[in-house]
């Protein structure tokens, strides 16, 4: 029995007790008037036992006498039939509560439907409010048919789905591919490579490792831009993307990582306060990207700037940051030293401005050999991108400083 089937049982009960209550309304309805309007009736109380009601003669007595029994023989007719629906329906209230246990327990599995689907299964619904009209045993023999064309259906979707989600799996893996070889491009494959995820983002933009590149692009693109207002809406909207990653996957070490960057670049356009705030964003990210992936040596670069950047504050700064903040940011030179370290560790040769560093940091502790194996280290590497151009200018400083 479908669900509707359920629902006419429900309703036939009801309506059963409702035509009980109408028929005994009407019978003392038709007794009131009865009693008051024709003549030769009155009530009979000298025999408890008797019935309530005596019949005399009167004009046009017999025929109404006639027609009046007939009307009560098929009132009390109605009414036991109407008892025995009643009782066949109590019958089958116990078994109709177990049938619907088994009815939801055989739809418990719900599926996500297209709208393709509910039009489906509202075409259903209409076909069995149909088949009311059939037998109980063609109504279930068709509720089982479309039961099981349904569930068919749901497996088909199902199928169709997944390979739309496998489609859609295939072709992110080829566009982030695709990202990843113009990165290693000049800045026209870059600013290429930020219209084309920009382009993309309504499709692919719930997904992390799609926004933490667009968040890398956005910061690729800004290294290479010379306009200032230009500059700082792009590391504006790369801050955005990257609060979107890092809120859509908090466990992607590369969201945490391109988000801290961001921050570090937008602390260039800020007060004094703000450079301070992002200071300690800046830091919290870089340790949670450390923490998931403890194997990446740009993090322990990141950091090491930032431990060699703290050490260098001013007085000034750390009276304004402890006033702010509570608690200054706190790091050494010697923590500074302990990053680079560590990058050169899991990826020797990381990158000239690496080994400028590492030569700064032996030079502020006073160990000049060292500094000067960093400097040779970092002369012998060509100069590839703007960083590069960056740690050159340092060295034309530091080479002549330490004899090199």
């Amino acid at each position: 029995m479908a669900q509707t089937d359920n629902k006419m049982l429900i309703l036939g009960a009801l309506a059963g007790v409702a035509g009980i209550g109408l028929a005994v309304v009407c019978y003392r309805s038709l007794n009131s008037k009865r009693r008051s309007s024709w003549p030769g009736f009155y009530h009979n109380r000298t025999n408890i036992h008797e019935p309530g009601l005596t019949l005399v003669d009167g004009p046009g007595l017999p025929n109404e006498q006639a027609a009046v029994l007939q009307r009560l023989e098929a009132l009390i007719q109605c009414v036991s039939e109407l008892k025995d629906e009643m009782k066949a329906l109590k019958t089958a209230l116990p078994a109709l509560q177990d049938h619907v246990r088994e009815e939801l327990r055989g739809h418990s599995s719900t599926h996500r439907a297209s709208p393709l689907h509910r039009t489906r299964r509202r075409r259903t619904a209409g076909t069995t409010s149909r088949a009311e009209g059939q037998s109980s045993e063609d109504a279930e023999s068709e509720g089982g048919y479309m039961t099981a064309l349904t569930d068919s259906e749901d497996e088909e979707f199902s199928e169709e789905e997944q390979s739309c989600e496998e489609r859609a799996e295939d072709e992110l893996a080829v566009l982030l591919q695709r990202i990843d070889r113009l990165r290693q491009g000049g800045e026209s494959e870059k600013r290429e490579s930020l219209d084309i995820l920009l382009e993309q983002k309504d499709q692919f933009g719930q997904n992390s490792a799609f926004l933490w590149r667009l968040t890398r692009a956005y910061c690729d693109v800004h290294d290479a831009c010379c306009l200032l207002e230009e500059k700082k809406t792009l590391a504006e909207r790369g801050k955005q993307v990257g609060e979107e990653a890092i809120c859509l996957n908090p466990r992607c070490a590369e969201s945490h990582q391109w988000y801290a960057i961001m921050c570090g670049i937008l602390a260039e356009y800020d007060t004094i306060q703000n450079k301070i705030k992002n200071g300690y964003i800046f830091k919290d990210h870089l340790d949670k990207a450390i923490e998931l992936k403890p194997q990446d040596p740009l993090s322990y670069y990141l950091l090491g700037r930032w431990c060699y950047a703290v050490a260098q504050l001013s007085w000034i700064e750390r009276k304004v940051a402890a006033t702010l903040f509570g608690e200054p940011p706190s790091a050494t030179i010697e923590d500074a030293l302990k990053n680079f370290l560590k990058v050169e560790e899991l990826h020797p040769a990381y990158s000239k401005l690496n080994y400028v560093f590492l030569a700064k940091c032996y030079k502020y502790l006073g160990q000049m050999e060292k500094a000067r194996q960093m400097c040779e280290a970092a002369c012998s590497m060509d100069n590839v991108s703007k960083e590069d151009e960056e740690a050159q200018k340092e060295l034309d400083v530091l080479c002549p400083a330490l004899g090199v």
